[in-house]
């Protein structure tokens, strides 16, 4: 695979505030029309790598492209390419839906913006309110406003920072319906993450703990990379059960999912006997496949904090 085949091409990126490392090295190559997952807990710098590759911030260390331009010196080419959404909704509350899409439309000077503006309105499903003000909308429609508004400019790559955030399971099911659209008419998305369910319609993902890469891959690919072994209890009075298998030997984790137990480990032996030993009268017990969200709980245990003393 050539080098123009990726919109985001970088190695070594860094980046340290305060003598701290927030982002640590990081090595990432996102192909082009691809949706790419960037996951991890909050403080993890999924923030900062974002602003560095949309040119908001400049890397200590490492070198690379997004969408062929350099990471270091072509930061306003590639501003004019990318649409980035914060985390917080960003627009001018006290202008309507269709005065936030002109101004951001001014800014980019965007060719026709009239049509440009309207085409985005429809898109989104913004029409019938495109003259209500941006602060009376609710999460959802704030949503739809914030996407309409990054895409005004036809860019090539989306960066997506925790899009759904507070937004209710319809908005974000019709948001990432709309994101494999665009996919599919060939634009790039780079989207951050909390949610497994997401993680898992993404074609690729990579895991960020700390400021370091720690997995990347399909989900298929993580969960196989990781070698955990999961078991699944269920049965009455789990919890006092959840607090003995904790300090049994071959078990790294133990976490409730509704009225079950997940029961983790590396040594698949080891962790075999500390079921068997640790469970009661009337506990069901059986393998099964360690989920998305039982690897990347694992990570963040491995993980080492890099704010700590």
């Amino acid at each position: 695979m050539s080098a123009t085949d990726f919109a985001i091409d970088v190695a070594g990126v860094t980046k340290r505030f305060d003598g701290k490392t927030v982002v640590n090295a990081i090595d990432l190559q996102v192909r082009r029309g691809e949706i790419y997952g960037f996951l991890g807990p909050n403080g993890s710098g999924k923030t900062t790598f974002i602003r560095m590759l949309c040119g908001l911030l400049t890397p200590d260390a490492g070198t690379g492209t997004c969408l062929g331009y350099d990471l270091r010196v072509q930061q306003a080419d590639i501003k004019r390419h990318v649409g980035y959404m914060t985390q917080r909704f960003s627009y001018y509350e006290d202008l309507s839906i269709r005065e936030n899409l002109d101004f951001i439309a001014r800014i980019y000077d965007v060719p026709d913006r009239a049509a440009a503006v309207e085409h985005s309105l429809e898109r989104l499903g913004l029409g019938n309110r495109s003259h209500q003000l941006a602060g009376q909308l609710s999460g959802g429609w704030k949503q739809r406003l914030a996407l309409a508004a990054c895409l005004i400019h036809a860019p090539q790559l989306l960066l997506l920072d925790e899009p759904t955030a507070g937004v209710d399971p319809k908005a974000r099911r019709e948001f990432w319906d709309e994101i494999h659209q665009l996919a599919a008419d060939g634009l790039t998305v780079l989207i951050t993450t909390h949610y497994m369910d997401e993680a898992e319609r993404c074609h690729r993902l990579a895991y960020l703990a700390y400021g370091t890469l720690l997995a990347r891959g399909t989900v298929d690919e993580v969960v196989a990379a990781a070698q955990l072994t999961t078991w699944e209890v269920v049965g009455a009075d789990l919890l006092p059960l959840a607090a003995d298998l904790r300090g049994r030997s071959g078990v790294e984790q133990v976490v409730p999912f509704g009225n079950t137990l997940h029961v983790s480990g590396h040594d698949p032996v080891r962790l075999e006997a500390a079921i068997a030993a640790g469970r009661g009268l009337g506990h069901e017990c059986r393998k099964i496949k360690s989920s998305l969200e039982d690897v990347f709980i694992c990570l963040m245990d491995h993980a080492k904090d890099n704010f700590s003393c």
